[in-house]
């Protein structure tokens, strides 16, 4: 299966655009963002838990990116409330389920081996932002190519400070804008390497995760 496949090009999938499609699991449906290949796939998407639902324990050899997004995410008899930041590493594994339902952001198989870190960060906690000049960032994960971060944008602030070889985003609360288009809460964008735009927060500011230097050159 291919979805917003080529990397080469730019892809938007706004809240109108959502096709919510069962998992294999029992109440548990996914929006497919980006994937490349079936059940065991290099894949981005939005994931909906029913309450009460759950997976069986199973690994991730590619490794797992979660937000969450609203109600509860668990692992075992460990919880995340909405704002919690899970990234588990290549060749680590959980059982997964929500008592209560749950709304996730997730990347699947996107981790190189060398990544080894276990990252829990909950940005609800004021500790874990800084205040910069025109904005503030809670920092979630860097290496020598990646970058993960939430940010809070006042009205009519650039997205973009200075270049980045490549971004993804999800919109978080409010909105951004880009010419004559409005990307509201839930809006996802993918921008290929070499692609500058002029993104500003819209007129009640935007909070934002932004992934930055981790797509694949194209061919």
């Amino acid at each position: 299966m291919l979805v917003n496949a080529d990397f080469s090009q730019r892809a938007t999938v706004t809240p109108k655009d959502y096709q919510w499609i069962a998992s294999p699991q029992a109440g548990v449906e996914r929006v497919m963002l980006d994937r490349l290949g079936g059940e065991h796939a290099r894949a981005t998407s939005l994931v909906r838990y029913a309450p009460a639902s759950h997976f069986p324990h199973h690994p991730h050899p590619g490794g797992e990116e979660v937000l969450v997004l609203s109600g509860t995410f668990s692992e075992g008899d460990d919880h995340y409330p909405a704002g919690w930041y899970l990234r588990n590493p290549p060749g680590s594994s959980h059982q997964p389920s929500s008592l209560e339902g749950a709304a996730l952001f997730v990347k699947l198989w996107q981790m190189p081996a060398s990544q080894t870190q276990r990252v829990r960060i909950d940005t609800s906690a004021p500790s874990n932002w800084q205040r910069l000049p025109d904005r503030e960032v809670c920092p979630l994960f860097s290496d020598t190519t990646e970058h993960v971060c939430l940010l809070r944008l006042p009205p009519g602030a650039t997205l973009f400070s200075e270049p980045v070889p490549s971004a993804e985003l999800l919109v978080l609360d409010g909105s951004l804008q880009e010419d004559n288009q409005v990307l509201d809460r839930g809006s996802w964008m993918r921008l290929p390497h070499g692609l500058q735009l002029g993104i500003t927060a819209g007129p009640q500011g935007a909070t934002v995760y932004l992934k930055t230097g981790h797509l694949p050159l194209a061919d």
